[in-house]
């Protein structure tokens, strides 16, 4: 059971996966992205990526007030730390439920190829999930090494997906768009930026149909 954040994190991950023979299913469960315009472009990549693979999809609720009510008290800790805990811990909790219910024993997540996270707080809150039932276990793979952090970006542009501009919740959103203004950069815009192949036209600008993004 794959728990996964977005497709340009995931891609490299499942297409490994496939190729070694391994079957799995994919289970998006992140209440934690705000706002809901964003979540629903990661998701929709995200299934887009997982039907061109054949790969059963499941679309998880968007139970917002549960994730606030997890990380109350934690809005202005940074990034990395005790409010990201919080966060992979609910996110990975809810995954291994939804494993040992459909009987695998096996989770993992593509959130450890992004050189932005702890890879060991990562994958301290997917064995603490695990660890709450029987017989499962959480792969500690590590999908950087070997060139996976490459093929992740080479995958992302070909399939042009949207590439998000900061983590996900509402105080990355904050935080970035904080440090973007003191760097003398915009304001992130939500559903503006894809990758892109090289040698095609650029993507549009979807709140602007005459700038190219």
């Amino acid at each position: 059971m794959l728990h996964s954040c977005c497709a340009p994190c995931s891609g490299e991950v499942i297409e490994a996966m496939v190729a070694s023979g391994l079957e799995l299913e994919i289970f998006f469960y992140n209440p934690n992205i705000h706002p809901r315009e964003e979540y629903e472009l990661r998701k929709v990549e995200n299934i887009r990526f997982a039907e061109e693979h054949g790969i059963p999809f499941i679309d998880a609720d968007y139970d917002t007030d549960n994730w606030f009510a997890r990380v109350k008290g934690l809005e202005w800790a940074p990034e990395r730390g005790e409010r990201c805990t919080a966060c992979f811990d609910m996110r990975f909790e809810r995954t291994a439920l939804h494993a040992f219910e459909k009987g695998f024993k096996v989770i993992t997540s593509c959130l450890g190829i992004s050189r932005w996270k702890d890879m060991n707080q990562i994958n301290g809150a997917g064995e603490r999930a695990a660890a709450r039932w029987p017989g499962m276990s959480y792969w500690t793979h590590n999908w950087r090494k070997g060139g996976g952090a490459e093929r992740m970006v080479e995958i992302s542009k070909r399939e042009e997906f949207y590439a998000q501009q900061y983590c996900g919740c509402v105080f990355s959103l904050r935080d970035t768009n904080k440090w973007r203004l003191a760097n003398g950069r915009p304001k992130v815009v939500i559903g503006r930026d894809y990758y892109r192949r090289e040698g095609v036209q650029p993507m549009i600008n979807r709140e602007n149909p005459e700038e190219p993004v």
